[in-house]
């Protein structure tokens, strides 16, 4: 969204709504295979993870201790759901 300057560069912002419409495309056949509370944290957590990570690299913005520290809990959580998911 940053790239899009507040959606007025119609490129960026044509961009923004297509990858929205696939990500909840692919999140619909994800449904069809997983579990809906495993995915919606495959989802939500991973896609948080990866838009933190594209931030720092692209964006330059800071990334403290903090912030690793909480997307590595993102990503073991979302590991955790996998493992878990046989698990009575």
């Amino acid at each position: 969204m940053k790239l899009s300057e507040g959606l007025t560069k119609p490129i960026f912002a044509a961009l923004i709504f297509v990858l929205y419409g696939v990500s909840f495309v692919l999140f619909a056949l994800a449904l069809k295979k997983i579990d809906l509370g495993l995915s919606y944290a495959i989802w939500a957590g991973i896609g948080t993870a990866a838009i933190a990570m594209i931030g720092y690299i692209w964006f330059k913005e800071p990334m403290g201790p903090l912030r690793i520290g909480s997307i590595v809990l993102i990503i073991i959580g979302v590991v955790g759901l996998n493992v878990s998911r046989g698990v009575q």
